[in-house]
């Protein structure tokens, strides 16, 4: 993870930091269904703006990467 240093950084946080940061004050003021209502509606928004087509291409690397991932486990 990445450090504040001061000195050689000017003080300035790294982006990375500043998304951290963001997303634990987000997790500290507001809880669970938050989430599940920005997921919903982010899952609502994808399927409004793509096919039947993407969701088999994600699906098949999704499917992919796993059957990688397994390969890899099992040598």
């Amino acid at each position: 993870m990445a450090k504040n240093d001061k000195n050689n950084n000017n003080g300035k946080m790294t982006v990375e930091e500043a998304g951290r940061k963001g997303g634990e004050a987000t997790a500290e003021n507001h809880g669970q269904e938050f989430y599940e209502e920005i997921g919903r509606k982010g899952g609502e928004a994808t399927s409004k703006n793509h096919d039947r087509s993407f969701y088999e291409e994600i699906g098949e690397k999704g499917g992919n990467a796993r059957n990688n991932n397994n390969d890899n486990n099992n040598n």
